[in-house]
């Protein structure tokens, strides 16, 4: 089946920057201000002195809508890196998420056999609740949500992906 130029894709941008103020909102601001969409979004210092931070970006658009976000974003001054990870090679992403449940013992024991299938782990447990530590891919985690609708779920809380390339290389 051939996709056409209109057809959205999801893509995994991953940005180094300068770690200063001002620049997330730059980032952040392109996307908003041409009306892109942003699924995920995780930022972090990645080098010892703080000086620059990676930002991964998940979005989703046609193939020419991603090569216009890649362009803007190069062209920003403190941007000394833009990398589409999905289609620059193999790579690893992974998403973290803590899950709240509450119920009867019976439930708890319950959510607790599933969570082991997932291997999520129990990070709190209290006379009434439990809070399940998941990580992995996006759809790994949203089916544990997913399941996790069943017993009561109270609250949750996502980082975003976290993504790099395979290999030796660095960005």
């Amino acid at each position: 089946m051939l996709k056409g130029l209109d057809a959205t894709e999801r893509h995994t941008l991953s940005i180094i920057v300068d770690n200063e103020a001002g620049v997330l909102a730059r980032v952040i601001g392109l996307f908003s201000g041409r009306g892109y969409n942003i699924e995920h979004l995780t930022v972090a210092p990645v080098d010892r002195d703080g000086q620059e931070s990676r930002i991964t970006v998940v979005t989703i658009g046609t193939p020419m809508v991603i090569e216009q976000i890649k362009a803007q974003l190069d062209r920003l001054v403190p941007v000394h890196v833009v990398a589409d990870l999905t289609t620059s090679g193999p790579s690893v992403e992974r998403e973290l998420a803590l899950v709240k449940v509450s119920g009867d013992a019976v439930k708890r024991e319950e959510a607790r056999r599933i969570a082991e299938s997932f291997r999520a782990r129990i990070v709190d447990s209290g006379r009434d609740s439990l809070i399940f530590e998941i990580t992995g891919k996006t759809e790994k985690v949203k089916a544990f949500i997913d399941l996790m609708e069943e017993f009561n779920l109270v609250e949750l809380v996502r980082t975003g992906v976290a993504a790099l390339t395979r290999g030796a290389e660095k960005l």
